[in-house]
């Protein structure tokens, strides 16, 4: 797979620890369904990663795959565009995992901000295991043994693709330049033609020299144009201008995705952890008892108290599915004391259960048909670990573990 059609790929996955909710849906899933029609997307349950804090209670983890990629097909991913599957049934992202540890400095992965913050978070659990220690360079075996150039993220994820950019900027850099590299590049660099080759060396020399990042997107962008030169060629000559070796494994872009404004039932983040969670396909009348039971302004304790929407978890929920129209009347019914904290939660119920209504209606056919949702996901296996499996070839040669 050349440098250039990784920009296309795009590689994301989520631990399977329980039954997903609206968080999820709003932080993630709405996401991938927008991504799958702009990318080739490779979708994974990572049940490994799960492994890396739920080790003692690994039956959480088979019971939350198949609901998890029900909800994902309920949602709108579609297995005809997107592929879906189980990281360890790809045995390809271990290897790579084990590869790149030989390479990897223990510092890097020491100073990952989740790697502290996690400890801290879940001190009622033993997490001082390799298991753990290595989960962000498994993470970057993930993505880099699809090759995959864009890895959809939050702001608090960017670190781990930019351990990932690390770690393949170093393993090109030792094990990319093949003997005769550099008069191999400037063979290629001849077949461009006179002008885009005269071009390619002025780029690279401002970069080299200047370190000009503007002159670096521009030759990549014009290698991506060449029609007159091979994949390998062309993915010698990406790893050329930064004066490296031949790019096997590309370094892959973070895609920010806008931070999910998901409030749970108290006003946090939703969150299993906080127990303020309405499930993605959670029961109409479980989902009706918990918000009209929710907690509001606890300054307004008579209907004829004014509120305060800054100081009510409700007023959150309308932020995220209430038009304008419809808040202006939640504030000004609230500041008032003109409506009740019941009539102000009843478009809020409304709308959540018309979210949910395709979704569960999806899911049915899905529930009705196990095996169904099992071909799906061991077409996407197969898939996934063919690409992966390429990769690895590439890996192994380069490294110098062919033993034939």
């Amino acid at each position: 797979m050349s440098s250039v059609e990784s920009y296309q790929r795009v590689l994301s996955g989520m631990r399977p620890t329980g039954k997903l909710h609206l968080g999820h849906y709003h932080g993630v899933l709405k996401n991938w369904v927008e991504l799958q029609h702009n990318y080739e997307c490779f979708f994974f349950v990572a049940d490994w990663h799960a492994l890396t804090t739920h080790y003692e209670n690994p039956h959480i983890i088979e019971e939350s795959i198949w609901d998890m990629v029900i909800d994902w097909l309920a949602s709108g991913i579609n297995p005809g565009t997107a592929s879906l599957f189980i990281q360890s049934r790809v045995p390809e992202h271990a290897e790579l995992h084990l590869l790149l540890s030989m390479i990897t400095p223990l510092g890097w992965l020491e100073r990952v901000p989740t790697y502290k913050d996690q400890q801290e978070k879940l001190k009622e659990k033993d997490l001082s295991t390799y298991g753990f220690l290595g989960y962000p360079l498994l993470q970057s075996a993930d993505i880099l043994v699809y090759r995959a150039g864009q890895v959809p993220v939050g702001a608090d994820q960017v670190a781990h693709v930019e351990l990932t950019r690390e770690v393949a900027r170093r393993f090109n850099h030792i094990y990319g330049k093949d003997p005769g590299f550099e008069e191999q590049a400037e063979a290629a660099i001849q077949k461009m033609g006179k002008k885009n080759a005269k071009l390619y060396r002025s780029l690279r020399k401002k970069f080299l020299e200047q370190g000009d990042q503007e002159a670096l997107e521009t030759a990549r962008a014009l290698l991506k144009e060449q029609q007159n030169i091979s994949i390998g060629d062309r993915d010698r000559l990406f790893g050329y201008i930064e004066g490296g070796g031949k790019v096997v494994l590309p370094e892959p872009q973070p895609l920010l995705t806008p931070a999910s404004k998901m409030p749970g039932l108290d006003g946090q983040k939703m969150s299993k952890s906080y127990d303020n969670i309405i499930g993605l396909r959670e029961d109409e009348d479980s989902v009706v008892q918990k918000i009209r039971t929710m907690q509001t302004d606890p300054q307004r304790v008579r209907r004829t108290d004014p509120g305060d929407p800054d100081k009510c978890p409700v007023w959150q929920l309308h932020d995220v599915y209430s038009d304008e129209s419809t808040k202006n009347w939640a504030v000004e019914g609230c500041k008032s004391a003109g409506i009740g904290c019941i009539e102000c939660k009843a478009p809020i119920i409304e709308a959540i259960l018309a979210e949910q209504k395709p979704i569960r209606e999806r899911a049915l056919q899905y529930e009705n048909n196990p095996e169904l949702v099992k071909s799906i996901v061991a077409e996407g296996c197969e898939k996934a670990r063919d690409e992966a499996k390429q990769t690895l070839e590439e890996v192994r040669r380069i490294m110098g573990l062919n033993y034939n």
